[in-house]
């Protein structure tokens, strides 16, 4: 029930619009309800006393009664579907939101897949439970509660008989309604599931293809559909037992009605329209016990879903700023690292007790085999993750104690793999400063040697681009994420391995661009090639997290030690080929 009214808190701004269609709702199944009122008069006042002028009065009240039950039935519809759609309108902005703000790591430990499907399926499954479920439920709770204060009118006894089973049923439907929900949070499990199979297969169809494994993705793909096929089964099986045995409860109850009501016809207690309406009534209570017995199970498969939505919701965000965090200033780029180790989770440390200072303007590059924790850094200054131990300053100001958006809008990164947006290069470029002119775009895109490319396009700086980018080549995204982040101006900026992935005539053009990048800019490159860092103003040499070599690239190589050794063995490979 928490869970059900968290999801009913969102109802609070409609609240008009929802009591609207509460009373429609009511109005509509007292509709239902006049039924077996009519019954009991037609038999006892219209053919008992062959009354003409009754069955006039009764036939012009059905007409009013089911055109006001018809108008109050619209209303009931179209106000809870529209309040149903904007609580789920906003509990999806509000899922989409959190996960906005979440950090990377949250992204590292969970699929793709099964983020999505907080968004779309989870919600979703939530919209029966807002709407159809929610109408069901008041419609059917009318009928319930109208049909008992009828039966009550009629013959308190023979109703309070009628309930000798009412304990059992309410202990039936919350037995079979745990399952149920336990069940239907499987459900979600595999149908996030599976739509993580998809997206996987999907973003790499090309990886698929050239190691031939169709066949394989077909398997795995077949195997996940069929746990949500006995997932699907389970909470089938429930609801299909379900329904049946609280029938059965019921007719037992009918039966007593039956049995206890004929013999006070037969003795005179009572009469047999009484009876024939007590006995509708009677039917009108098990058909809402029935249904609201599936409303239920609907409701708790809904619940699993919205388990998991306010999962989500609920989570802590692991990068947070503290009460009272200051706006960075503009700085000028003195970045300082004070003993800092960093380590993923419980796991081995990645960094250990690293220090060094960047001047302003400085391009510092960091060197290191695979897996010496030169990425982590990178993941670190903009605040991707948080320091183990030590600190980061900027200009003097911890970076710990000052607002997400203040420092990562002066830092900038270009990424190895470059990601691009569904929409139009203008958009791409643009999504670095979203109030650039469009001279300013057009400026940034030259500065990184991008407009020829973009204007040999019929479309020029309107061109659309497929998923991700790909119709573009690697140098030509390379150059659009440069062009992004030139038009952002950082005052940091970090290239992680910006170039490692592309050919020599694109790295030469992507380098250019880079070096126009660079300038009055405090650098932090990490490098993968080693002759493209040269030039920088000081080479930090990384292994198992910790420093081991610092200085120019003469000083480095006289000192011959990791950083000659590693570019050593490039220039073979290179001088091989």
């Amino acid at each position: 029930m928490n869970l059900y009214f968290r999801i009913l808190s969102y109802i609070k701004p409609y609240l008009p619009r929802l009591i609207t269609a509460a009373i429609c709702t009511v109005l509509a199944a007292a509709g239902n309800l006049y039924v077996p009122w009519i019954i009991k008069d037609v038999i006892d006042k219209v053919l008992a006393d062959k009354n003409a002028d009754m069955l006039n009065i009764i036939a012009g009240g059905i007409i009013v009664i089911f055109f006001v039950r018809g108008v109050c039935f619209y209303g009931q519809n179209y106000l809870m579907s529209y309040v149903g759609e904007r609580v789920i309108i906003d509990i999806r902005s509000a899922v989409y939101q959190k996960l906005q703000r979440l950090s990377v790591s949250f992204y590292d430990k969970n699929k793709t897949g099964t983020i999505m499907s907080y968004v779309t399926n989870d919600v979703s499954a939530l919209q029966a439970a807002m709407v159809q479920n929610t109408i069901d439920m008041i419609t059917e709770g009318s009928v319930l509660i109208g049909s008992i204060t009828a039966m009550v009118y009629l013959d308190w006894k023979l109703t309070l008989f009628t309930f000798c089973t009412f304990p059992f049923v309410l202990w039936l439907m919350d037995f079979f309604g745990k399952r149920i929900r336990k069940s239907g949070r499987r459900i979600q499990e595999c149908t996030a599931d599976i739509t993580s199979i998809l997206q996987e297969t999907v973003s790499s169809a090309r990886v698929i293809k050239s190691f031939v494994r169709e066949d394989y993705e077909i398997e795995r793909f077949c195997n996940q559909n069929f746990a949500n096929f006995r997932a699907n089964m389970k909470n089938a099986q429930l609801m299909a037992l379900l329904t049946p045995v609280i029938e059965f409860v019921a007719a037992i109850g009918v039966t007593a009605i039956i049995w206890y009501g004929g013999h006070g016809v037969i003795n005179g207690d009572l009469t047999a329209g009484s009876l024939v309406a007590f006995l509708v009534y009677a039917v009108n209570i098990s058909n809402p016990v029935k249904r609201l017995t599936r409303v239920v199970g609907s409701i708790q498969r809904a619940l699993a879903a919205a388990q998991r939505v306010f999962d989500v919701l609920d989570m802590k965000e692991e990068i947070a700023e503290i009460p009272g965090a200051k706006v960075l200033p503009q700085i000028e780029g003195r970045v300082q690292f004070n003993d800092v180790s960093f380590a993923y989770g419980k796991g081995e440390k990645v960094l250990n007790n690293v220090s060094f200072m960047a001047e302003p303007g400085e391009v510092i590059a960091i060197v290191g085999p695979s897996g010496a924790g030169k990425s982590t850094i990178a993941n670190l200054l903009p605040r991707f993750y948080d320091t183990t131990s030590g600190s980061i300053t900027i200009d003097g100001n911890n970076i710990a104690e000052v607002t997400l958006n203040s420092l990562r809008e002066q830092v900038g990164i270009v990424p190895q793999e470059t990601v691009l947006f569904n929409g139009s290069l203008y958009d791409n470029i643009l999504y670095g400063r979203l109030e650039a002119t469009r001279e300013e775009v057009e400026a940034a895109a030259k500065a990184a040697n991008a407009h020829n490319f973009i204007m040999e396009f019929p479309n020029g700086y309107e061109t659309m681009l497929g998923d991700r980018g790909l119709n573009l080549s690697g140098g030509q995204r390379q150059r659009i994420a440069i062009a992004r982040a030139i038009l952002k101006n950082p005052r940091v900026l970090i290239l992680d391995e910006a170039t490692s992935a592309l050919d020599t005539e694109s790295e030469r053009i992507v380098q250019e661009a880079l070096d126009r990048l660079m300038v009055g800019r405090t650098s932090f490159v990490i490098a993968h090639r080693l002759s493209t860092i040269k030039n920088a103003d000081k080479i930090i040499v990384l292994q198992r997290g910790r420093i081991v070599e610092t200085g120019t690239h003469e000083e480095l190589m006289a000192n011959n030690k990791l950083y000659s050794h590693l570019y050593n063995i490039q220039y073979r490979e290179k001088e091989a080929k």
